[in-house]
This record gives structure tokens, C-alpha cells and sequence, in this order.
């Protein structure tokens, strides 16, 4: 690969413009990474029964949860890349890569051997219901078979975002998300393979993307030089990019894990419940797309800042992006509170799972406030090192919040889905006074009153 002569560099010149031209792309990326699960779910409801339904939306969320794992934990080469720019060391930034690339390649093995032998148990922890149960092994041992593809994409998009350039993820997820269209029409609705046409269809999909992503990497010039004999375990970098990356991804594993009890929970209450709530975290996955852009964004724009010493810039992108945010979080709030219907009605024809998504989507309406802010806190604490307390954070909310309030009150008589998705807002309203807290802990201690913290390592030690 040939050299570039300048990276993206967020250090300089007017903040809000380029947050939201890197932001949008990221947006883009996520939208269309969201259409896997959702182009599944709205074309097996279109052509196959409710229990393929519960099956591809139980499976998805599985799927879901290892998804983000391996996304969180590459957040660890975001940031640190990152970093590296802010601080100008762009030699080194190849060596990151090679080093990633390793640590990667043996995840995506153990990953995939865990998921393809143990689709039976994750199934059975997740309750599926009986009517679904062989078609939700048969959907997680497909995907599953496709971790270290699932792992490939997501290290793409790291190091992309890590440089400042979020427009190559967006080429590539949008390569997959129309073959995952087209493979979703010939094999449910033109061979009628119901939920394992749908598995085949995402992880060919994927394969597709990650094959073509190569060939348009080899094309581009890149802000450092890369060669094959820089994949290669660096002790140094590897115990970098893991302790920045694994709080994050053990954050969110045990969140993921919240979210699959939470699951597991309402499948108990039967199939409808069942396909209801999975149509409805269906719409949520959509709905939470804003401040999930915004959240990785600020991881790299933040990161590069840090690096470069520039702390107050810093924190005017974390209140620019929460701006941002917000307004993008009223109007979701307001289309979910009042027209669930309509968007539970998208994945489904079965009224009385329309009704049961509808009913769980109000409860996560609240949820877009909230999560304008904390989804944003996020990024800032991850762009200056703070993963641990991101890991702090989401493990107390999940556990001692989210999964205790959605047991308690799927034990009510009559049950009330909005009632068990009331623990979602409960748990994010806890992490945004706790980052509130912490921030001003931030301010105070680490990096206004201590200009000799110059660099990123140097904050991140003493926080």
C-alpha cells in the first residue's frame, strides 16, 4: 500500500462540520448494518410462520450480542490508532495493525468453534420456545460458522475509524447489506428456507463484503506504510490495544447478557411475547442508531484530541455531540411513544404482535432521551482512556438495575410488556447521573487542572 500524505485530523479548525461529516457515515454504516437482522425478520415474517420469526429474532439477538462484543473490543485499536494520529506517530500505526490483525484471527477461531458447538445451550438458556427451539439452533450454528468473517468486517471499520475515515465501513456494509437482501428474497421468499435461508443469506452476505472490502483497502493510500510481515504478536501493543479495548467489550458482553435475560424472561411469557418483544428490539435497534454513531464517533475524534494534548476541545465535542443527539432523540421519542404500531407493523402482519411490540416500544421511547446523553458520555470516556469505567458503568446498570426491575415486574399480574421495558430507561437514567458525576470528577482532576498530563498515556495512567 502507498503512503498518503495527510490523515483526517480532528485537532484543528471548527469542531461541529467535521464531527457531523464524520458522523454521518458512521450513521450510514450502523443503519445498514442494522438491515441484517431486520431485512431477516421483515421478510421471514412476510413469508414464513411465528415461530420462524421467534426463532430469527431470538437467534439474532445471540448473534447480536457476539456482534457487539467483538465490535467493543475492537474499539481498543479505534482509540489507540487514534491516539497515534493526535500524537503524530503514524510510523507506528502499521505495526498496530499487523499486531490487531493476529490478536483477531485467533478470537475469530475460538468464537466460532463456541458458537457452532454450543448453538444448542445458548438456545436453551435463552428459553426458546418449544415451537422454535430446533429452527433457533439451526439460525445461531449458521451464523455462528461465520464468526470470523463477523470478526474481519468489524476490524475493518476499527482501523478505518481509527485514521478518520468512516466513509470506507460505510462502503463496505453497504456492499453487504444488499446481498443480504437479495440472498433473503431468493432463499425465504423464493425457496421458502425459512430461518436457515435467512442465517445463509447474512453470512454469505457478509463473506461477499469482506472479500470486496480487500480488494477497495488495496486501492486506497493510507496515512502509514503496511506489510505482511507487521501481523505479528507485539507484546507491547497487543497489552495496549487489549486493556483499552476489553473493557469495553466485557461491558458490553455482560449488557449483551442483561439483554438476553431479559429475553429469556419474556419468552417464558410465550410465543406472542416472544415475537412481540423481538419485533420491537427489532425497531429498537434502529431507534438507538443516532447515539450509537455519535458514541463511536466521539471514541475517535476525542482519542485524537487526547493524543494531541487539546483537552478542552475535547470536551466542546462531547457537548456538541450531545446537542446533536438530543434532537435526534425527541423525534424518536415521540414516533415510538405514539406511533409504535406502525414500526412493530413493519416486521410483523400478526396483530396481536403488532400490539405486544407497540406496548414494549413505549417503555423504550424514554429510552431515547436518555440515551442521547449517556451514549455520548460514552464516547468521551472511551476517546480519553476511561474504559474501565465504561465496563464499571454498564455492569452495575445492567445487573443491579435493568435485569432485577425486568424480573420484578414480569411477576406483576396482569403482565405488562411496557412495564418490563420500563427497566431499560430505569438503567440508562443510573449511567447518565453517574457520568454526570464522574465527568465532574474529570474536569476537576485529570484534565483541566493538570496541563503536565500531555498526552493520552499520561492521562489514561492517572486516570
Amino acid at each position: 500500500m502507498q503512503k498518503a500524505t495527510k490523515e483526517k485530523n480532528f485537532t484543528e479548525g471548527p469542531i461541529l462540520v467535521p464531527l457531523i461529516s464524520f458522523t454521518l457515515p458512521v450513521l450510514a454504516a450502523l443503519l445498514l448494518q442494522s438491515m441484517y437482522g431486520a431485512v431477516d425478520l421483515l421478510i421471514v415474517g412476510q413469508f414464513a410462520s411465528s415461530a420462524d420469526v421467534s426463532a430469527v429474532s431470538t437467534g439474532s439477538q445471540i448473534m447480536m450480542t457476539i456482534t457487539n462484543l467483538v465490535a467493543s473490543f475492537s474499539m481498543g485499536t479505534t482509540i489507540y490508532l487514534g491516539q497515534q494520529i493526535g500524537q503524530g506517530r503514524v510510523k507506528q500505526a502499521g505495526d498496530t495493525i499487523g499486531a490487531s490483525i493476529w490478536l483477531f484471527i485467533l478470537a475469530g477461531i475460538a468464537i466460532t468453534l463456541f458458537m457452532v458447538f454450543g448453538a444448542g445451550g445458548l438456545s436453551s438458556l435463552m428459553n426458546a420456545p418449544e415451537e422454535a427451539f430446533s429452527r433457533t439452533v439451526s439460525y445461531v450454528r449458521i451464523c455462528g460458522a461465520g464468526s470470523l468473517i463477523i470478526i474481519t468486517y468489524n476490524l475493518i471499520g476499527s482501523i478505518f475509524r481509527g485514521i478518520g475515515d468512516s466513509r470506507t465501513p460505510l462502503i463496505t456494509v453497504a456492499i453487504a447489506c444488499v446481498c443480504n437482501i437479495v440472498g433473503d428474497l431468493l432463499l425465504v421468499g423464493g425457496l421458502h428456507m425459512g430461518t436457515a435461508g435467512a442465517a445463509i443469506a447474512t453470512v454469505a452476505a457478509q463473506a461477499v463484503s469482506v472479500v470486496i472490502s480487500f480488494l477497495l483497502i488495496r486501492r486506497q493510500t493510507l496515512p502509514f506504510t503496511f506489510s505482511r510481515e507487521q501481523i505479528r504478536p507485539d507484546p507491547q501493543i497487543l497489552r495496549k490495544v487489549t486493556s483499552l479495548g476489553l473493557p469495553i467489550a466485557i461491558q458490553d458482553l455482560l449488557v449483551g447478557i442483561s439483554f438476553l435475560v431479559i429475553a429469556a424472561i419474556v419468552n417464558s411469557l410465550g410465543l406472542i411475547a416472544s415475537a412481540g418483544v423481538g419485533v420491537a428490539e427489532r425497531v429498537c435497534g434502529f431507534i438507538m442508531l443516532v447515539p450509537s454513531a455519535f458514541m463511536q464517533s466521539l471514541s475517535a475524534v476525542v482519542a485524537q484530541n487526547v493524543g494531541a494534548g487539546k483537552y478542552d476541545r475535547a470536551l466542546k465535542t462531547l457537548k456538541i455531540g450531545v446537542s446533536l443527539s438530543l434532537t435526534a432523540g425527541v423525534i424518536m421519542f415521540a414516533l415510538s411513544f405514539f406511533r409504535g404500531d406502525l414500526l412493530a407493523g413493519i416486521f410483523s402482519t400478526d396483530p396481536q404482535v403488532i400490539a405486544a411490540g407497540a406496548d414494549y416500544l413505549k417503555a423504550y421511547a424514554i429510552d431515547c432521551l436518555l440515551t442521547a446523553f449517556f451514549f455520548c458520555f460514552l464516547g468521551f470516556y472511551n476517546g480519553i482512556g476511561m474504559t474501565k469505567f465504561v465496563m464499571l458503568q454498564g455492569i452495575i446498570s445492567a445487573f443491579m438495575i435493568r435485569v432485577p426491575v425486568s424480573y420484578f415486574m414480569s411477576r406483576q399480574r396482569p403482565v405488562s410488556l411496557f412495564h418490563i421495558g420500563l427497566a431499560t430507561p430505569a438503567s440508562s437514567l443510573f449511567q447518565v447521573v453517574l457520568c454526570l458525576i464522574v465527568l465532574h470528577h474529570v474536569r476537576k482532576q485529570y484534565l483541566f487542572r493538570q496541563p503536565e498530563a500531555s498526552t493520552a498515556e499520561g492521562v489514561t495512567k492517572r486516570i
